[in-house]
């Protein structure tokens, strides 16, 4: 088995198209392209998706191979999104990577779309030190995760209906901002002062709820329009500073509770929403507090990349964990498998 191998991964789980080059655990080249024909329909058309996805996974794949300055030839695996995720967009990135590695003659490495996210936080020193606890916090998943090596994770609380990524999105449909709202919500935020309240779920103590928050929200803002039907364009700072706080407090004090209750010292954050700069800024807070040791990946690498795909697959090479060309796509991939 090689010390340093070539790795050629491919994130192809949604609306991302991405491929990475990595030597070892260091990512030589991360080209992501993202799909913007979306944008319209205010939400991931899955047809459309795959669609893009074929248009785009080989330029994409030899761009990543182009500016890591090595050849085809160099690689000793293919790295590939088995799932969660779009079955239509898995199928076109599972296909291709076990194309390209039966033409090579190389050994083909699936990948969990949310270990990959956890695994992020190797994506540059000091690493986390096990056994750490890492909140993942995407669009689709919300998870408290206790990673006790590269290849062992499990689940302590995740959410049981919507994910915090999605509240972001659908409460910023609700003040008419573009898909994806996230970003647009934390932008205005900056601006804002978050003085209105939401209703927050009662669950499980490490459970996450988010659809009583967003019916809270849309009950707000319809009776705030009824009485100023300019209700939203003239408080929209405020609104957004709202959302946001709400959103990220429950995130905070569940994870708070979780380091406690486990004695963990040593937190990590990701997926897309890590990229969020008050979860960043919370999260960080909170650490301090506690005098716990804190990783948040670089914002690259926080939202669907294909060099978190192949940090993933590094720690399985490195353990002789390979498949075969008979994997499928799993757009159901459960997070112990």
């Amino acid at each position: 088995m090689i010390k340093n191998p070539y790795i050629l991964s491919i994130e192809s789980s949604c609306d991302d198209t991405s491929a990475a080059v990595l030597q070892g655990n260091k990512v030589l080249s991360n080209v992501v392209f993202t799909q913007i024909a979306h944008k319209e329909y205010g939400g991931v058309i899955p047809e459309l998706a795959s669609r893009e996805h074929i248009q785009k996974i080989i330029p994409v794949v030899n761009e990543a191979i182009s500016k890591a300055e090595i050849k085809k030839s160099d690689l000793s695996a293919i790295a590939v999104t088995q799932g969660p995720g779009l079955l239509g967009s898995l199928i076109v990135g599972v296909s291709f990577a076990k194309s390209l590695a039966q033409s090579l003659s190389i050994p083909i490495i699936s990948v969990n779309h949310m270990h990959a996210h956890v695994l992020a936080n190797f994506s540059s020193e000091p690493y986390p030190e096990f056994p750490f606890l890492c909140l993942t916090v995407s669009g689709g998943h919300t998870q408290l995760v206790k990673v006790n090596d590269y290849t062992d994770m499990e689940i302590i609380g995740q959410t049981i209906d919507d994910a915090a990524g999605e509240a972001f999105d659908k409460a910023g449909k609700m003040l008419g901002l573009p898909y994806p709202a996230g970003p647009e919500i934390d932008r205005n935020a900056k601006n804002g002062n978050p003085k209105f309240e939401f209703s927050k779920a009662k669950v499980d103590k490490y459970a996450f709820s988010f659809s009583g928050f967003k019916t809270s929200v849309l009950y707000f803002l319809r009776d705030q329009i009824k009485q100023n039907e300019n209700f939203i364009e003239q408080n929209l700072p405020d609104l957004c500073a709202s959302i946001q706080k709400n959103i990220c407090d429950v995130l905070i004090e569940k994870t708070e509770k979780a380091a406690i209750e486990y004695k963990i010292n040593t937190l990590a954050l990701a997926g897309g929403v890590s990229a969020n700069s008050q979860l960043r800024s919370d999260f960080q807070t909170m650490c301090k507090k506690n005098n716990w040791n804190c990783h948040i990946p670089a914002f690259q690498y926080c939202t669907d990349n294909a060099g978190m795909i192949g940090l993933a697959a590094y720690y399985k090479y490195k353990a002789g964990i390979f498949d075969q060309l008979d994997l499928v796509p799993d757009p159901r991939l459960s997070f112990q498998s």
